[in-house]
């Protein structure tokens, strides 16, 4: 047996006995997320929950002033940011904003992969949020939310993480390029299933997690993972299946033609979604 397929079994086996170590939520994103599920929370709670962290009271004014919230007049506060986002949105959006903390590394290797990660995952997030825009434009369905849909693509490869950290862990055998390319690409999805699971989210965020990948996987209604999939076709995240993943979407109906994505109001959607990463 190879190096590189005897550390695939050890990764295997550690997922199979539930001891790979999987990342934890930020803190502020847990508060945050509980104070949500709070039945008698009320914006001015869910304010002070957030206030309690400058970095992500900035980052909420942020997108409350950004074309995301589509709104012309600017708020100055992290009460007036609750306010204009609301209840319903801000526990997703939350979350995502307080993702980037765990794409970091002190391996300069894993710490390439881990950026490279992020930025990567940021376009997926962009052009799936964009297209989420144009169906409901296209089609006055909202069933689909853009908050939720912005999460469900900043985790559609978190089973990256532990790979890398385990990598990080034991630099001198698992950080290779053809290892570590190898090792996501056989197991993120699998790993990424455990997160959501651990994490306690909900279902349809597992499948995204274990199978937006798998084009064999074709759920009967429209959902995040089709978004998911053109988000990472146009990306460039899926080698060799992007035109199926395209023509898959006409079909399904998802998008209505090839050149809504090649617009000029497309990339100006996915510009205004990555600013709020920015």
């Amino acid at each position: 047996m190879s190096t590189q397929n005897a550390l695939l079994t050890i990764l295997v086996e550690k997922i199979k006995n539930d001891t790979l170590v999987l990342p934890t939520l930020p803190a502020v994103a847990l508060k945050v997320r509980k104070a949500a599920d709070d039945p008698d929370i009320n914006l001015q709670d869910m304010g002070e929950v957030i206030g309690q962290d400058p970095s992500l009271s900035a980052r909420m004014i942020k997108i409350s002033n950004s074309a995301y919230m589509g709104r012309a007049v600017k708020v100055n506060s992290i009460g007036q940011a609750v306010t204009r986002i609301g209840l319903r949105q801000i526990k997703n959006i939350a979350t995502a904003l307080a993702m980037e903390q765990l794409f970091v590394s002190k391996n300069d290797l894993v710490g390439e992969y881990m950026k490279k990660e992020w930025a990567n995952t940021i376009n997926v997030v962009a052009n799936s949020m964009a297209a989420l825009q144009l169906y409901i434009t296209e089609t006055r369905k909202r069933e689909l939310s853009i908050d939720t849909m912005t999460l469900m693509a900043l985790i559609h490869s978190i089973g990256v993480l532990p790979i890398l950290t385990e990598a990080e862990r034991h630099v001198e055998v698992f950080a290779s390029p053809t290892f570590l390319d190898d090792a996501i690409d056989k197991l993120a999805p699998r790993v990424g299933g455990s997160i959501m699971r651990s994490w306690e989210f909900g279902e349809d965020f597992v499948t995204v997690a274990e199978r937006w990948h798998d084009l064999s996987y074709l759920p009967q209604k429209i959902g995040y993972i089709d978004f998911v999939r053109i988000g990472a076709a146009l990306a460039g995240q899926i080698d060799g299946q992007k035109d199926a993943i395209l023509n898959l979407a006409i079909q399904r109906g998802v998008v209505a033609d090839i050149n809504s994505l090649l617009s000029d109001e497309f990339a100006e959607m996915c510009a205004a979604a990555k600013q709020v990463f920015a």
